[in-house]
């Protein structure tokens, strides 16, 4: 007898492929694989699908480019950053051991270092002058003590100042006259002009005039001069002169970078 069956799926129907057109007469350039020709709009060849604009082969990189970091091709900034952050060191690095090898470079770096460092004051070992007045030795000029003095008879004595060793002259402190008192300071003459003569380590010499106002008390001067073993400083331009009357040097005091 007859059983019971499912009910069948439906099935679609094949569709049905109806052959395109197809003219040979295009007015576009043949293809560069099979020579058909191509309407000019194509991109791809209707016969063989070979692309009708084929690339050009990209340029040989230079000789740069073949060297780490920069060996790669740059796409879509695939380490453009890294090169660029290489490249940028590198040319700093070179600009800065370019300048460190000037000397000009070099004594801009000492002086600012001279800036941001501490100054501490050095002491030299042994004090010689031309020449002293009984009373007033020129140890007195850098015993720390302002209300002493060392007296001169007149201008182009020198006094001469050695150190232990070599150090970076940074200031100069003066305080002119018989003290830092303004009631004791005219009772002498003064300079008001001192020859300085700096010789380092090396025997190079630096000579600077420090021109001092004719007031009581300290003065500074900068002087930014390295490898210092011996000050030499010769008095000039006498002010206050009178016969009865010498020239006055309260304290000099020197002082190196910490």
């Amino acid at each position: 007898p007859p059983q019971p069956v499912r009910p069948a799926k439906a099935v679609a129907q094949r569709p049905v492929v109806r052959p395109a057109a197809r003219t040979d007469d295009a007015d576009g350039l043949p293809c560069p694989a099979c020579g058909a020709p191509n309407p000019p709009d194509r991109r791809f060849c209707r016969r063989c699908a070979a692309p009708l604009t084929p690339t050009t082969a990209p340029a040989p990189l230079p000789w740069w480019r073949t060297t780490w970091p920069f060996r790669r091709r740059t796409r879509a900034g695939s380490g453009r950053m890294v090169r660029f952050l290489v490249t940028l060191t590198v040319v700093l690095a070179l600009c800065a051991a370019g300048f460190l090898m000037l000397p000009a470079g070099r004594h801009l770096l000492e002086d600012a270092r001279d800036k941001l460092g501490r100054a501490k004051a050095v002491t030299p070992t042994r004090v010689e002058a031309g020449a002293e007045l009984p009373g007033h030795p020129v140890s007195h000029a850098t015993d720390g003590l302002s209300n002493r003095y060392w007296g001169a008879p007149g201008p182009g004595t020198s006094v001469t100042c050695t150190f232990a060793k070599p150090f970076r002259l940074v200031d100069v402190i003066i305080t002119n006259g018989a003290s830092s008192s303004p009631e004791e300071y005219a009772q002498q003459g003064r300079a008001l002009q001192i020859d300085m003569e700096v010789t380092a380590r090396d025997g190079r010499t630096v000579r600077k005039k420090l021109t001092l106002s004719d007031k009581p008390g300290p003065q500074t001067f900068p002087t930014g001069i390295s490898d210092v073993t011996t000050v030499r400083l010769t008095l000039a331009a006498p002010a206050g002169s009178a016969p009865d009357r010498h020239i006055a040097l309260a304290e000099v005091e020197f002082f190196q970078r910490s």
